[in-house]
Parts: structure tokens; C-alpha cells; sequence
């Protein structure tokens, strides 16, 4: 495993799970043999509804000796219907059985999120988030965020795959050190953009799958990766990307594609609606 080092010092594997879109059940067994097979970061969300599965997996593994608390990075996000709700960190903490967690997002700028960017803030200052993030932020409202709170975000996540590796935003958070985590990483299971011909071709060259060669593209571009699956199979070959290197004339070659398109295209009304739900847990 390689790790990316965030502004605060902490130490974030490059490649870890994600668990967008599983049941707590498939969640709880798509992280337990992640960790089996030697993953180390685990991203959920309040907003997924699996928090259980994904605390009831670790501490599994954890008593079964596989993995030290301390040597798994655990992040989630606090849903925006939660942003005042002053009980909304402990809960999340509770759902997942853990004291802390090693990474905690805002899900969205929508609500009061620099109300909830604030919670975040005195969760990192009582030790129950190890670093703080922003997960979908871009324009006035990250400009809203950035002038009215104190502790820099050390990680962004945004959608991120080689045709859209967020240059624009990137370069904006590169004077406080923030990294990015993708989401999307390989194209939200697009076979356009797996099976372009320059990742053919170096599939072939590499002896790797195709979408091996996409996730070590966002490795050696800084990018910290959480390629989701409850497949067994695409779980263990996922993780098996750190014998190989791509070259600086092929990243460039890669880097030709960026442009091409997004996946997720929302206006700011269809984001506050979404964003405006409530969870099952609330009340």
C-alpha cells in the first residue's frame, strides 16, 4: 500500500474501499474481505445508510486479530439535514462502534453547511475526527466555506477519473495542502472509458486489467481512490496495484483524455432537494 500524507500530517492509504450504494449487509461482508485482502481505508456516509455493516465488519476484523484499530483509516459524512443537529457526530460514532473516526466530510454544500463544517471542526479539536473534508464542494459556496471557517480542509471529494481529474479545483485548494479523494474512479462502470485504447494498451504491457491500470493512474496523480464493489473478485484485483509503475510519457499520454466528460450533472435545485431528505435514523 502506498499512502498520501494530508496537510495535518496524517497518513491516508492511496486505495481504499467505498461502499456508495451497498446494503448494511453487503457492506458489512464487501468491507470484511476488503480488510481480509489488505485494505486499510473504508469510506461511507451517514447519507448511505450502512454505517452499521461497515462498523460491524471492522470490529470483526479487528477481534479476529486481521487488522489493529490503529492501522485502519475509517471516513464518513455527515448528511446536510444534520449540519445543526450538535448529536449528529456522537451518533455517527455510535453507528459505526468506533471512538473516532480518521477522516470526516460535510456530504454536501447544501443547508447550513458551514454550520456543519463547524461541528467537524470541534469534532478534530476533541479528537473524534483525526482530519476533516469537504465532499462536493466547487465555487461561491466553497469560497463561502473557505472565509468563514478556521481549519482547512485536508481532503475534497469530488468526482474524479481521468476524463475529469478537477484540475480547476485542485489548483484553488493547493495553497492549503488539500488532497482529493475520487469518487467515480473508474467512470461510474462506464466501458468507454475502462476500455479506451491507451489503457488496452498498457493492460497488455503491464500484465494488469484495464481498470487496474485506471486506479493506478489515480495513485500516481496524488488522488486518494475508493473503487466500491461487493464483488469478492473486483475486490481482491483492485487492491493489487502497487507492483507496477506508469511512466511520465504515458500519465501524458493518459492526461489527453482529460475533458472528455462528467458522469453526475445536478443544478443547485435538484442538489438541495436531494440533500433535503431526511434519513431513517433522524428523529
Amino acid at each position: 500500500m502506498e499512502f498520501i500524507t494530508l496537510s495535518n500530517g496524517v497518513k491516508a492509504p492511496a486505495l481504499g474501499i467505498g461502499t456508495f450504494m451497498l446494503s448494511p449487509e453487503d457492506a458489512e461482508k464487501a468491507v470484511y474481505a476488503a480488510i481480509k485482502y489488505g485494505y486499510t481505508s473504508i469510506d461511507t456516509a451517514n447519507g448511505y445508510i450502512n454505517e452499521i455493516g461497515v462498523g460491524n465488519a471492522i470490529r470483526r476484523a479487528i477481534n479476529e486479530g486481521i487488522v489493529k484499530r490503529e492501522d485502519i483509516f475509517v471516513s464518513t459524512k455527515l448528511w446536510p439535514t444534520l449540519y445543526e443537529d450538535e448529536t449528529a457526530v456522537d451518533k455517527t460514532l455510535d453507528r459505526l462502534g468506533l471512538d473516532y473516526v480518521d477522516l470526516l466530510f460535510i456530504h454536501q454544500p447544501s443547508g447550513n453547511f458551514v454550520a456543519g463544517y463547524k461541528q467537524l471542526e470541534k469534532a478534530y479539536q476533541d479528537g473524534k475526527a483525526k482530519s476533516l473534508g469537504i465532499s462536493n464542494f466547487h465555487d461561491e459556496k466553497l469560497e463561502k466555506l473557505l472565509a468563514e471557517t478556521e481549519i482547512r480542509p485536508h481532503v475534497i471529494q469530488l468526482e474524479a477519473h481521468p476524463y475529469c481529474p478537477e484540475k480547476e479545483i485542485m489548483s484553488r485548494l493547493s495553497e492549503y495542502g488539500t488532497k482529493l479523494m475520487g469518487w467515480y474512479p473508474l467512470g461510474h462502470g462506464d466501458p468507454g472509458l475502462v476500455k479506451e485504447e491507451i489503457f488496452t494498451k498498457l493492460a497488455d504491457k503491464y500484465r494488469k486489467s484495464n481498470a487496474q491500470i485506471v486506479l493506478r493512474w489515480h495513485v500516481q496523480m496524488g488522488f486518494i481512490t475508493i473503487p466500491g464493489s461487493k464483488n469478492p473478485d473486483h475486490i481482491r484485483d483492485n487492491v493489487n496495484i502497487f507492483d507496477f509503475e506508469l511512466t511520465e510519457d504515458e500519465m501524458a499520454e493518459i492526461a489527453k483524455l482529460d475533458g472528455t466528460k462528467k458522469y453526475y450533472h445536478a443544478d443547485a435545485a435538484q442538489e438541495e432537494k436531494y440533500a433535503e431528505m431526511h434519513l431513517p435514523f433522524e428523529g
